[in-house]
C-alpha cells in the first residue's frame, strides 16, 4: 500500500539565476515528504496544483536542486488512513535529513514515531494537536505552519456570502463526520440566524456518497452550502463543484482550489502561496543547521477572497460591485 518515488530534474540548474545558483550548498541533502491523499506524480515542481508547484520553486529559490544537492523521498497514503502509521514508521527507518509533513492526520503518527527527526509540518492549531507547548518556541523536532485561521474565520466567510444571496433561508454544511470544524460552521451560522439543514457527513470518499450527500441536501431544501477545510475534500474539488451546479446550490469554500479545480462561486480562506513558501524557508533554515524547536510554528497572516463571476451567472447571482471591488480575484 505504500507509495514512494524518487524524482530527479538532472541539469536542471542551468536554469537558476547565478546568485541562486552561488547559495547552493555542495552538501547532497535528503528529505522525505508525506501526504496523505495526493499521489507522488503530484508532489513535483510539474504538478498540476499550483500551491505543490510554488513549494518546489521556492525551495529551488533558495539553492536546492533535485539530483545535484537534494534528493526526495515521496511519499502517498493515497486516501488509506490504516496506513498512515506504517508510513510515518517506513519514513523514520529510512533516516532522512528531514521530513515534510502535510494535515493533522499524518504528522500526529510521525510525532509518536521519531523525536529526533526534524519535521516541517503543515496542520492546523499545533497545540491543540498536542504538537508542541508553545508557537513561538516549539522546543521538540517539530515546526512548521498552520492553516488555522480561528473560529470567527467562519462568521467572515458567512458574512461575505451572505453579500451574495442576502437570503439564504437554509444552510448546509460539508463535512466529514470526525471533522472538529462541522460545529464552529453550525455555530456560525446560529449566531446569524441561519437554519443549518441536516447533518450531511460524508461517510467514505466514493463519487457515489457524494452524490447521496447532496441529493439528501436538496430533498431538505438547502439553498447555500459551506464546505469544510478538510483535505479529503479538496481532492474531490471538481466533482463538488459539478454537484454544486448540478443542485444549484451556492456554495463558499475555504480555499481557492475549490474555484480553480472545481468552478466554484467564491472562496474565503487563508493564502497557501504564502504557507508554501514559509514551509519552504523553513526548510532552508533546518537545513542550514537551525533547530526546529527555535523555529516559531507560522501562523497566517494573508486571507485571500476569490470570485467566480462565471459561476454567479450560471446560478442567476448578481454578485455587488463592493464586494468585486474588494476581492483579490475575480475570474470572469
Amino acid at each position: 500500500m505504500r507509495r514512494r518515488e524518487f524524482i530527479a530534474f538532472m541539469g536542471s540548474g542551468v536554469m537558476l539565476p547565478l546568485s541562486a545558483r552561488a547559495q547552493q550548498s555542495t552538501k547532497a541533502y535528503r528529505i522525505a515528504i508525506l501526504h496523505p491523499l495526493w499521489p507522488v506524480a503530484e508532489l513535483t515542481e510539474s504538478s498540476s496544483n499550483r500551491f505543490w508547484r510554488e513549494l518546489f520553486l521556492e525551495i529551488r529559490r533558495l539553492g536546492y536542486v533535485e539530483g545535484q544537492n537534494l534528493v526526495i523521498e515521496r511519499y502517498s497514503g493515497e486516501g488509506h488512513a490504516e496506513i498512515y502509521p506504517k508510513l510515518a514508521r517506513d519514513i523514520v527507518a529510512s533516516n532522512p535529513n528531514l521530513v515534510v509533513a502535510f494535515t493533522n492526520r499524518v504528522v500526529v503518527p510521525l510525532k509518536e514515531a521519531t523525536s529526533t527527526i526534524p519535521i516541517v509540518a503543515m496542520t492546523g492549531d499545533p497545540i491543540d494537536l498536542g504538537l508542541m507547548p508553545s508557537i513561538a518556541r516549539p522546543g521538540g523536532n517539530i515546526t512548521g505552519v498552520s492553516i488555522d485561521a480561528g473560529s470567527e474565520i467562519w462568521g467572515k466567510r458567512l458574512e461575505l456570502f451572505r453579500e451574495v444571496v442576502p437570503k439564504i433561508s437554509k444552510l448546509a454544511i460539508l463535512g466529514l463526520r470526525q471533522s472538529p470544524e462541522v460545529a464552529l460552521m453550525q455555530k456560525a451560522a446560529e449566531k446569524a440566524g441561519v437554519v443549518v439543514v441536516g447533518p450531511s457527513y460524508l461517510e467514505d470518499a466514493s463519487e457515489a456518497e457524494y452524490q447521496r450527500v447532496f441529493a439528501f441536501m436538496s430533498q431538505e431544501g438547502a439553498d447555500a452550502l459551506f464546505v469544510d477545510t478538510s483535505p479529503e475534500l479538496i481532492t474531490k474539488a471538481q466533482l463538488i463543484g459539478e454537484l454544486a451546479k448540478k443542485y444549484r446550490l451556492p456554495a463558499i469554500y475555504p480555499f481557492r482550489s475549490y474555484i480553480e479545480d472545481g468552478g466554484g462561486l467564491m472562496a474565503y480562506g487563508v493564502d497557501f502561496v504564502e504557507l508554501f513558501h514559509q514551509a519552504a524557508r523553513s526548510i532552508d533554515k533546518i537545513l542550514k543547521g537551525a533547530k526546529p524547536g527555535d523555529i516559531p510554528y507560522y501562523r497566517p497572516t494573508k486571507f485571500e477572497l476569490v470570485i467566480n463571476q462565471k459561476a454567479a451567472k450560471d446560478l442567476g447571482l448578481v454578485i455587488p460591485e463592493s464586494l468585486l471591488a474588494r476581492a483579490d480575484e475575480v475570474i470572469e
